[in-house]
């Protein structure tokens, strides 16, 4: 009987020629959890004053669903958040605080710190842009996550903007 299963991801430790290393599929998981509770403890309490429950529990009563021009407002909202929660570290060393706290950090392919506004725009904007699409864009979202299970550990919101994750120095 055979030990090894043929379709578990790579475990090496991958070098860069940088002399950099990967990140770790978990850390990197866990720094998107800290992000994401960042997130919803900053995000909860805007869309509770800014009426967002509201319209969502009358909408609910009426047996609807919020509108789209509704919920494209407040993905736009949510997205200004993100970066004003996470541009300060982005732009000091290209981390989220999930990825800071985690000793992680996000470089271009040349190994180079990426910008906060390239990984804002290029990284960020277009996975939750295309994530807000109802039904095909969870799908997409899930598949560009799943592919951090190639090789070379890159998401498809890396390949979008030129990027990976390695283990901050």
């Amino acid at each position: 009987m055979q030990d090894s299963n043929p379709y578990q991801a790579p475990a090496a430790e991958v070098r860069l020629d940088q002399g950099e290393v990967l990140a770790e599929r978990g850390t990197r998981l866990g720094a998107a959890l800290i992000d994401g509770l960042i997130g919803l403890a900053v995000m909860t309490p805007v869309m509770w004053l800014g009426g967002y429950w509201t319209a969502v529990v009358e909408a609910t009563q009426r047996g609807e669903q919020v509108g789209l021009g509704l919920q494209a407002i407040w993905m736009v909202i949510g997205l200004l958040v993100f970066a004003a929660i996470h541009a300060w570290p982005l732009h000091v060393g290209g981390q989220t605080w999930g990825k800071r706290l985690l000793g992680i950090r996000i470089v271009t392919l040349d190994g180079r710190p990426v910008t906060a506004a390239r990984a804002l725009l290029a990284r960020y904007l277009p996975l939750q842009a295309i994530g807000g699409i109802p039904c095909i864009g969870a799908l997409a979202v899930l598949g560009s996550l799943c592919m951090i299970f190639r090789q070379d550990r890159r998401c498809g919101h890396d390949f979008v903007a030129g990027t990976r994750v390695v283990r901050a120095r």
